[in-house]
């Protein structure tokens, strides 16, 4: 009887003792806020390498990333959501994102990018050059003028006009031939590659390998190499400044070039 009392007895000790362990009402710890980044769509493959290897190197701290066109995380950051470091596809939404008191210091170009002009690999439309893109009928599909790469195509499209063998009203033509503006690269990329576009104007990473079965790429030439520079800052109001910080130093580290150059980016260009 007294056998089968014993371990009860324990228990019953053991848990006394951790009760007067532990204050009163004390709440169980909670893991550590993750490091929040928002990064434009581009950056998906790439920063997910720089995330996991972060990860590695920082016990204790998990990456979330927030991946969509650099617009709409502007509007997310504007309209009060919570991040810690943000990474636009171009200047002009970093400059959007200062001008509002958002940033904790200086952003910093990380990377560079070039676009391209890809069609279905079976080319339905018979592409076989940048001036069959004003030809009527054509479908073209770009980003959308707030988009960093529908900018920048556009950018290219006007650069192109009047050049040595494109006339004078080749952006116009161009784009007329527009039948759908989309909000990031990545859904530009799907409808060419899903054969719903003819064509469309995209970032030269955004071809990796992989994709070259089932698209086309051309080149632009110099008069319309647009150069993409990528900027990152950490954010004003970062539950985590210090992690914040060493996540871009990891972003710019050569660890963090080589995971960009992978994937078709260029190295960041010298200065702020």
């Amino acid at each position: 009887m007294s056998r089968r009392r014993a371990p009860r007895a324990a228990r019953a000790v053991l848990a006394c003792a951790l009760a007067l362990a532990l204050p009163a009402g004390a709440p169980a710890a909670e893991p550590p806020a993750p490091l929040r980044v928002s990064a434009a769509a581009s950056l998906a493959e790439a920063f997910t390498e720089i995330a996991r290897g972060f990860e590695r190197s920082h016990p204790g701290v998990a990456v979330r990333l927030n991946l969509a066109g650099s617009q709409q995380l502007a509007a997310q950051l504007e309209h009060g959501a919570v991040a810690d470091v943000f990474a636009s596809a171009d200047e002009r939404w970093m400059e959007h994102v200062a001008a509002r008191g958002l940033l904790a210091g200086e952003a910093r170009t990380f990377a560079r990018n070039r676009l391209v002009v890809i069609v279905p690999r079976t080319n339905p439309a018979r592409i076989g050059g940048l001036q069959d893109l004003a030809r009527r009928g054509v479908k073209l599909v770009l980003g959308a003028d707030a988009v960093p790469v529908g900018r920048y195509a556009r950018e290219a499209l006007e650069r192109l006009a009047g050049s040595e063998g494109f006339e004078r009203d080749f952006a116009r033509r161009v784009l007329a031939n527009v039948v759908s503006e989309e909000e990031n690269v990545r859904a530009v990329v799907g409808k060419v590659q899903l054969g719903e576009a003819d064509a469309g104007i995209v970032y030269r990473s955004d071809v990796p390998p992989a994709l070259e079965r089932l698209v086309r790429s051309f080149e632009l030439p110099e008069p319309a190499d647009v150069i993409a520079r990528y900027r990152i800052a950490v954010l004003a109001g970062s539950p985590r400044p210090e992690a914040a910080r060493a996540f871009v130093e990891r972003v710019l580290s050569r660890e963090g070039q080589a995971a960009l150059a992978r994937r078709g980016l260029l190295p960041a260009a010298a200065g702020p």
